[in-house]
């Protein structure tokens, strides 16, 4: 504390104070040492929220070093007076709980917007919550913000218990959203397909979970008696039944689609003739991605109850067709082969099953032709594939001399 500034300056320039801060720069040292080895020792594992990216941004290092102050402080203690290791302890808890709340809010919200603010408003309070307690103003505002009550039913209510409870309040979602985020990446890693599906069904159900018993305790830790929450229970169960049952239907079908795999993340599926890939499946929505790149969200209760068509159920194996007409006369084993050979040298173009192409109809200006082909609808840039395939097909038709007919109109007239 800084009550008496005179004392303060004395004790800075003694000799223990020197020792003191050698001893910090010593903490300081072994801190860095020991998360770098943690960090070398464990590349395969991703602790963005423990180790940051820059070694010394995250929560490790000042839980650390906040840790070594804490026994270096108590041995020193025992044989010597305090002076700086009072000052650095606090500081090291406000360096710990800032580390904390920017790193879970940046992996648990990434592109929320509001982050940033948040991040500096906490940097800001615990600072001065720092200065404040150097100071020795701390213990003053506290008993002064103690003074000011209210009272809430049989509970006594003051501006203190509020602060004490929402800072509480604050850590047990803190820690929530830690280990919320945490289970989601172990359970998302390394899958696909149905595995994939079935992992976010498990991921989105834990962190809801994980967040209601951290939001019951923060409410518990504010000083809000839960008995009194029975009353809402019931008003939200009737707003369910009677207000959100589209809400509620989505939510429910969204669990159902994830349950029974009828649709996985991936699959090429066909939609109120909307068609594109599933790129993600949430509770209460679904995002389907066309290969223009426009994207559809669709509500998990129109997949339900509608008719949907799943091209990548069963197979990811999709076929494919293009036409082309020739001239009446030409040589139709010939055009066959050249077509089929333009398939075949795509390199995207499944060998098995092969390429094939069929007659497909006598037309009014020439022979129909359909070349059928097979591809991955998993690999990229088969949006381009049939217009390669045709420009194939035109140079080939035009080497052999093939001619593919303009069409043509006779017009009779009578004198």
């Amino acid at each position: 504390m800084m009550n008496d500034p005179a004392l303060w300056w004395s004790r800075v320039n003694s000799q223990e104070a020197t020792q003191e801060v050698l001893l910090f720069a010593l903490c300081i040292a072994l801190t860095w040492a020991l998360v770098w080895a943690v960090r070398r020792a464990t590349p395969q594992w991703e602790l963005s929220i423990l180790l940051g990216q820059k070694l010394v941004d995250g929560v490790l290092w000042p839980a650390m070093l906040l840790g070594f102050v804490f026994v270096v402080r108590a041995v020193w203690a025992r044989t010597h007076p305090l002076w700086v290791f009072d000052f650095l302890v606090p500081v090291c808890l406000s360096l710990a709980g800032i580390r904390l709340g920017v790193k879970v809010l940046q992996v648990a919200f990434k592109e929320a917007e509001w982050v940033r603010p948040v991040e500096r408003s906490f940097s800001w309070m615990a600072w001065g919550a720092v200065v404040l307690w150097l100071t020795g103003l701390m213990p003053m505002l506290l008993e002064e913000l103690d003074q000011i009550h209210w009272k809430i039913g049989s509970s006594q209510l003051s501006v203190r218990t509020l602060i004490e409870g929402g800072l509480t309040a604050g850590v047990v979602m803190l820690i929530t959203l830690w280990i919320s985020s945490a289970i989601e990446s172990r359970l998302l890693k390394s899958s696909s397909g149905s595995e994939l599906s079935l992992r976010k069904a498990v991921s989105n159900a834990v962190t809801s979970l994980l967040l209601f018993v951290g939001l019951m305790l923060s409410l518990s830790a504010v000083g809000i008696d839960l008995t009194a929450l029975s009353v809402l229970s019931g008003a939200v169960g009737v707003g369910i039944g009677f207000g959100l049952q589209k809400l509620a239907a989505n939510y429910v079908s969204g669990f159902v689609i994830l349950a029974e795999r009828s649709m996985r993340i991936g699959d090429s599926v066909k939609v109120d003739g909307f068609e594109g890939r599933i790129t993600d499946i949430k509770a209460r929505y679904t995002v389907i991605r066309a290969p223009t790149g426009r994207e559809s969200i669709v509500p998990n209760e129109m997949l339900i109850n509608n008719r949907v068509e799943n091209l990548s159920l069963a197979d990811s194996r999709v076929l494919q067709n293009t036409s082309v007409s020739v001239a009446y006369g030409s040589d139709v084993q010939l055009v066959m082969r050249l077509l089929t050979q333009a398939c075949a040298v795509q390199e995207k173009v499944l060998q098995e099953p092969a390429p094939f192409v069929t007659l497909s109809n006598f037309g009014a200006d020439g022979l129909e032709f359909a070349a059928h082909y097979w591809v991955d609808e998993h690999q990229l840039g088969l949006l381009t594939l049939k217009s390669e395939i045709n420009l194939v097909i035109l140079q080939l038709l035009q080497q052999e001399g093939i001619e593919i007919p303009y069409p043509q109109r006779v017009v009779h007239t009578r004198p």
